[in-house]
């Protein structure tokens, strides 16, 4: 739905737009591809507190990020006050998203939001998102409608406006439509379950009518109930779920068939997982293990850094067809040296005749991808100490030319036995990793708090940053289950006096996440 509201053009040329975007029901991928697109080309993202924050990496680094926190009785901005901002930040000249958890109009005050807009002459767009009250019981194996069971499906909203004279909700009615075979799923209802449930039996709906209660549906942290009218109560106390929560009464909260439970049954379903990793990149580690169905928190403990001076990279790029070989022993590597060529306004053509050597299929890949090159070398294990013996047995080193583009302080094996094999080597600093300037609040205080299974690390660099950014609470690493991508970051890890309890076979992304899915991350 779009909107060009007849004043815009009287607002003058820099009238931005306000875009109202369903987030989705929690699952960062369960958003719309429309939804993503704006949220991708937004100068300012004004979210609610149940929009994933994982969402909010999609957003450009340079926009900015405003939390409005709605959620029952607890804003942290009055909605009139919320309506402002988005005009005020619109007539800004700014393309600005309005994320909202579910669907904007869903239970939530998105046409008040998309009303006020278009009224202030600014132009309003408003794009569906995936409710909760479908996408949490099909996240937990229930099905709202079903051939066989239920033809009817009814959405009501168990926290109305408290400035109303009374309750506009029919329970007699929704009783019918349960004893019918009808399905009825409540929004922000778990304060009011003792009432809900006594309203709909107290007019005609049986005590053994199928019930089931989804927490945090479609996330990691995602919980249910599978209980009866007359249970219910009983048994959300015995098992604590609490807010936020869907609430489903019908025949079908008694359904399960094989393949609907496929959401709870990844492999690492509800494993909180903490994955160490550069301030600048987006994890690729954390996205695979999302798809497993983890729950991560990601502690950025390296940023990286430019060399000290660029003149020696730049020399050596210029002159790099003197070399008989470049050795890259990171994607970062890569990355420096392709932005390098780009600043020096050169391409593929200068690299003619050089062969280029990778540590691993993840570097490689980045070789291709950046520079569009193929590694003529990756060693079959992905140490230096595996590219130094196969360079050695595989190639004529002796009086070869080698230029190493690698981070500042890298281990010295590589460099020291093609020397000592006879080939010239040049070790060039193309960047720098130091450490972060802290943990985001959310890393220590579930380590504190038990709340985490596994600490993933990828570098040996990942290993040392953390433990000096806990400092004096070092000690809770002792408490979870490392694992390691291989055995140089293995090694650190000991030498740091902590534990590895499973190393990837492989030392790549891909060679982590199969160790730890192997054992179904437990």
């Amino acid at each position: 739905m779009e909107n060009h509201p007849r004043e815009a053009q009287g607002q003058g040329k820099g009238v931005g737009k306000v875009c109202l975007v369903g987030a989705g029901p929690g699952d960062p991928g369960w958003i719309t591809v429309r939804g993503l697109e704006l949220l991708r080309r937004a100068d300012v993202v004004v979210f609610d507190a149940l929009v994933n924050p994982v969402l909010l990496d999609e957003a450009r680094p340079s926009a900015e990020r405003i939390d409005v926190g709605k959620r029952a009785r607890d804003h942290k901005l009055p909605q009139e006050q919320i309506n402002q901002l988005l005009v005020d930040k619109a007539r800004t000249g700014a393309l600005v998203v309005r994320l909202k958890g579910g669907d904007p109009y869903l239970f939530g005050r998105g046409a008040e939001e998309a009303a006020f807009v278009a009224q202030e002459g600014v132009a309003v767009e408003v794009v569906p998102g995936i409710t909760s009250g479908i996408a949490a019981p099909l996240a937990a194996g229930i099905p709202v409608t079903h051939r066989d069971v239920a033809s009817t499906l009814t959405f009501v909203t168990g926290h109305e406006d408290p400035t109303k004279p009374g309750s506009a909700v029919d329970y007699r009615a929704l009783a019918m439509l349960v004893v019918a075979g009808g399905t009825v799923c409540f929004y922000m209802g778990v304060a009011r379950l003792a009432q809900i449930v006594e309203e709909l039996q107290a007019h005609g709906a049986a005590p053994e009518t199928p019930a089931a209660l989804v927490q945090w549906g479609s996330t990691p942290r995602q919980r249910t109930v599978r209980t009866t009218l007359a249970r219910a109560v009983g048994d959300v106390k015995a098992t604590g779920i609490g807010s936020p929560a869907i609430i489903v009464v019908g025949q079908v909260a008694a359904i399960e068939e094989p393949g609907l439970d496929f959401f709870i049954r990844r492999p690492l379903f509800g494993q909180r997982i903490i994955v160490t990793r550069t301030r600048q990149q987006v994890s690729e580690l954390r996205t695979r293990l999302l798809e497993l169905g983890a729950d991560v928190l990601e502690a950025p403990t390296i940023e990286l850094a430019p060399p000290r001076d660029w003149a020696e990279v730049d020399a050596e790029v210029r002159g790099i067809a003197r070399y008989d070989w470049v050795v890259l022993t990171s994607a970062n590597g890569v990355s420096g040296l392709a932005d390098r060529m780009e600043h020096l306004g050169l391409d593929a053509r200068h690299l003619h005749g050089v062969k280029f050597a990778a540590i691993g299929s993840a570097t490689a890949a980045m070789l291709r991808t950046r520079l569009g090159v193929a590694a003529d070398l990756v060693p079959t294990e992905f140490v230096a100490e595996s590219l130094a013996s196969e360079f050695i047995a595989k190639q004529d080193v002796a009086g070869k030319r080698f230029l190493l583009l690698r981070a500042e302080v890298g281990r010295p094996t590589l460099p020291k036995a093609l020397a000592a094999a006879g080939a010239e080597v040049r070790d060039v600093t193309v960047y720098r990793t130091v450490l972060a300037g802290g943990l985001p609040p959310a890393v220590p205080e579930a380590l504190r708090s038990g709340q985490v299974d596994w600490v993933t690390f990828t570098s040996s660099s990942t290993a040392r940053n953390l433990v000096e950014l806990l400092g004096a609470e070092r000690a809770l690493l002792e408490k979870v289950k490392i694992a390691s991508i291989g055995p140089i970051t293995s090694q650190t890890l000991r030498e740091l006096g902590l534990g590895v309890t499973l190393e990837a076979t492989t030392a790549t992304i891909d060679g982590l996440v199969e160790a730890l899915t192997a054992g179904n991350g437990r």
